[in-house]
């Protein structure tokens, strides 16, 4: 059980250490368990007052993925026992999953990810916070939760509300993956280092003077990655993202859901693989996740950061409980028949007592699990 994280304590030059913690659950691209958050949390918060960490970097074992998302299927198993209602594993999940997510954003160490291979739904939770996001020629970034009827959760209310004007409807609506250039573009990475230098980057952060000032750390490891991806640049994919931009301007103009997806359909995708297969999964998508994406992104711009987590747990907890997730996690990954069958049709069919529904809190005033966040 406690090998699905290893943590290894790296020894520089200078002395310090480097807190490794590498996810490991390979076999499953080291989707993240409630056990792996349980182990990250406690050894994340002791790494953070030891005064012999100087960074922490996190990375998955494997070729394939940093970590392709939450573990749905258990999700779904739990929500299939308790039809109607709100599991209380499935609470307990994304509580812990998002307090651990919203302590790696606010980390007082330098943190460093290296987003090489799949990065999906819970691994974008757990990237996006880092300090110092580290993208390679293998990463694969997509927040796809419209095929599993749930919606960009982990604090997409916040980070796709920082994309450029329109990326982050388009890219919670259609789940569309983002190379390592587009990655860049709208602001979920950092830096761009080929994957096969990753040895040698770790040997040159043992080369680092670290000391124990915070600020100083921070500042080393960024002219460091900063050369690496100067030296690289040139091997940076084909952007997909930035050539629309002038059509997500026009997105982020849309006053529904509907009229955001009507104008995404209309695109000319002849010839563009990834475009077309994006318009595809939104239309094969969950007419209410098209829907909360929309409004999650329009509540998430007035929120902070704590308060996003705050409304995501009561919109998590309200997806388990109203079928549309257990039903797409049923037909993507556990039947695998590709059949779903949606609660609507279409985005314009979904009621809009429904969807103010998914923000109402299932707790009483103050009652929040997450509400604490906002103290801290």
């Amino acid at each position: 059980m406690s090998d699905s994280v290893i943590f290894q304590e790296l020894t520089t030059n200078s002395g310090m250490k480097i807190g490794h913690a590498t996810l490991n659950r390979p076999n499953a691209h080291n989707a993240l368990s409630m056990d792996m958050i349980q182990l990250l949390m406690p050894q994340l918060l002791a790494w953070q007052q030891d005064e012999n960490i100087c960074m922490v970097l996190l990375d998955g074992s494997g070729e394939k993925a940093l970590c392709a998302g939450g573990d749905v299927v258990a999700m779904h198993n739990a929500m299939a026992s308790q039809p109607k209602s709100m599991p209380e594993s499935l609470q307990a999940f994304f509580t812990q999953e998002y307090q651990l997510d919203y302590l790696i954003h606010t980390y007082t160490k330098p943190f460093a990810v290296w987003g090489a291979g799949i990065v999906m739904g819970g691994g974008m939770g757990l990237m996006n916070g880092g300090s110092h996001r580290i993208v390679t020629d293998t990463s694969r970034l997509a927040m796809p939760e419209i095929s599993i009827g749930l919606y960009p959760d982990v604090g997409g209310s916040w980070f796709l509300n920082n994309m450029p004007l329109g990326c982050g409807l388009f890219l919670g609506m259609t789940g569309a993956s983002m190379n390592a250039t587009d990655a860049l573009y709208v602001n979920m990475a950092d830096y761009f280092i080929p994957n096969n230098l990753k040895t040698q980057w770790l040997e040159s952060l043992k080369q680092v003077p670290w000391g124990n000032h915070s600020a100083a750390n921070r500042d080393q490891l960024s002219v460091l990655c900063a050369k690496q991806h100067q030296q690289h640049e040139a091997l940076l994919p084909e952007a997909k993202v930035q050539p629309l931009q002038s059509t997500l301007d026009e997105l982020a103009t849309k006053t529904s859901a509907a009229d955001v997806a009507e104008q995404i359909m209309a695109l000319d995708a002849q010839g563009d693989k990834w475009l077309s297969k994006a318009q595809k999964t939104l239309q094969a998508g969950s007419p209410i996740s098209a829907s909360l994406v929309f409004r999650q992104l329009q509540h998430g711009q007035s929120l902070t950061l704590a308060q996003c987590f705050e409304m995501e747990l009561i919109m998590s907890c309200r997806c388990g409980e109203f079928g549309e997730f257990q039903e797409g996690v049923r037909a993507l990954l556990v039947d695998k028949d590709h059949q779903p069958k949606w609660r609507y049709t279409s985005i314009d069919q979904v009621p809009n007592e429904t969807l103010v529904w998914f923000f109402d809190s299932p707790w009483q005033a103050n009652a929040n699990p997450l509400q604490h966040l906002a103290k801290e």
